[in-house]
């Protein structure tokens, strides 16, 4: 028996007892006793007629909550719906593809690029490159002085504030710090260029601008030796060393009654501050004082 059929007998009072039950297990049948009584004219009757049951059924239907739909012609939900599409075509297709990595002082960090190339960063530096395109170009820009074992494939560009290190596969360092860039080659070929000096440098072959000067030199080293914490200079001005010191370990240094220009060789340990200012100021004669747990005094004679 159909569900508005047994309702319409239910409202005659024409249900047996099988009817009852079957009412009794209608989903609505407790809405339908509690409008019953404003609904008792319904009820059968020697003047009852089935008009009446469709006036019942328009009532009982109204009762029910009416489910609501989107007016997509609404503007607001309009101008909704375009921005969820434009956010998600940003993010699918406008996101930032660059990969940024840095250091701190007194830290190292080692990275390998989409290619398998290998990168290791000296203490406060940094690379960005581009890794949605790395296959068509290799290219990333480098801030202080990273180690590069470049695997063969397309030309691999090393952009810096100071020049720009071109090859195809090769090992090389690239130093840029302030009035100083430095490239030395380990092996293969490399194409240098900082403004109007332009190098091609064979594995053992270093190309050095400081503070404005050019000059070439040679190497015998198989790597960099601030990869295996050391930091070794030749013929270098001590600031430079000294400043090197504050990155390896996050200290600040100061002078009295030094000449910042005089050249020191030799080199200092990245794990023990008090062996490292030792290596420094003994072969200059100098001495050095440490005022607190960042700050640095070295003394001249």
């Amino acid at each position: 028996m159909d569900k508005e059929h047994l309702i319409e007998k239910w409202l005659k009072d024409e249900l047996n007892d099988a009817e009852k039950e079957m009412f009794g297990k209608l989903d609505d049948a407790e809405l339908n006793e509690n409008i019953i009584d404003s609904a008792k004219h319904f009820k059968a009757s020697h003047f009852y007629k089935l008009e009446d049951f469709n006036t019942f059924k328009t009532q009982y239907k109204s009762l029910k909550t009416p489910v609501k739909k989107l007016n997509w012609t609404n503007p607001l939900l309009k101008i909704a719906s375009v921005i969820l599409i434009g956010l998600s075509i940003y993010f699918a297709f406008f996101s930032d593809p660059f990969t940024h990595i840095e250091t701190l002082a007194g830290e190292k960090s080692s990275i390998e690029l989409p290619d398998h190339s290998k990168v290791e960063l000296n203490a406060l530096s940094s690379v960005e490159f581009n890794t949605k395109n790395w296959d068509d170009h290799r290219f990333l820009k480098l801030e202080g002085e990273a180690y590069f074992v470049v695997s063969k494939g397309k030309t691999f560009d090393v952009k810096t504030k100071s020049g720009t290190v071109t090859v195809v596969g090769t090992q090389f360092n690239v130093k840029q710090r302030d009035n100083y860039f430095e490239v030395k080659c380990f092996e293969g070929i490399v194409k240098v260029s900082s403004d109007t000096i332009s190098r091609k440098l064979l594995a053992g072959d270093t190309y050095l601008i400081l503070d404005g000067k050019f000059t070439q030199g040679k190497i015998v080293a198989s790597a960099p030796k601030w990869r295996d914490n050391w930091s070794e200079f030749e013929a270098m001005p001590i600031r430079e060393v000294l400043s090197e010191l504050e990155r390896q370990y996050n200290v600040q240094v100061t002078f009295k009654n030094i000449d910042i220009n005089r050249l020191f060789t030799g080199g200092f340990v990245h794990n023990n501050l008090e062996n490292a200012l030792i290596a420094i100021t003994q072969p200059m004669n100098m001495t050095y004082e440490l005022s607190s747990s960042n700050l640095v005094i070295i003394h001249g004679k």
